[in-house]
């Protein structure tokens, strides 16, 4: 019987859209050496990677309610800023699309992680806030643990990534670690 991981590796939204600005510009590279780290080490343990992007349909149907209130779209397919930020090597890693903050809503991650067996999620990448926050709460929903890497997560509303870190912890719905952590776990 082949043996199967416990951990999946969840890159999230790590797109040139999100880079654009200037509170995510100032952390790509950090951010992007902390995730090729996690990749090179998952790849080399087995670790499943999936590369995870939000993109949109112009038509509207996969439109967010603040999309369709304000009559404007973003991140359409074929769009350059819907691209993989060029410096990210991806060898390996599984490509999923979403259209809302969870990487869950909408797709079938959940019933990749079953047929994986995988028991915890770690997760990296943008925003900490919203999309972070959100995968996080939905694999606890899906009694799959997560984890937040931190110094792999960044966002373009710092104020509010204390709070939302603290909410996911106190409510026991992620943990935290740094890239050493999970490189050191993934070593074993």
């Amino acid at each position: 019987m082949t043996s199967r991981p416990a951990d999946a590796l969840l890159l999230i939204d790590l797109q040139e859209a999100f880079f654009a600005g200037p509170g995510l510009a100032e952390a790509r590279t950090a951010v992007v050496a902390a995730v090729d780290s996690l990749a090179a080490a998952a790849r080399g343990a087995g670790v499943p990677i999936f590369l995870i992007s939000t993109e949109h349909s112009r038509d509207r149907s996969t439109w967010t309610l603040s999309m369709l209130e304000d009559d404007e779209g973003f991140l359409f397919h074929g769009d350059p800023a819907t691209d993989v930020i060029a410096e990210l090597d991806t060898t390996g890693m599984t490509r999923l699309e979403k259209t809302r903050d969870s990487a869950w809503f909408g797709t079938d991650l959940l019933l990749r992680m079953h047929n994986l067996a995988v028991s915890r999620v770690v997760i990296a990448g943008v925003s900490t806030h919203a999309c972070i926050a959100q995968t996080a709460r939905d694999a606890y929903a899906n009694n799959i643990r997560a984890t937040i890497v931190e110094d792999a997560v960044a966002d373009e509303r710092p104020e509010h990534t204390r709070a939302v870190r603290d909410l996911l912890i106190g409510d026991r719905q992620a943990d935290l670690a740094d890239s050493a952590e999970v490189l050191e776990r993934w070593a074993r």
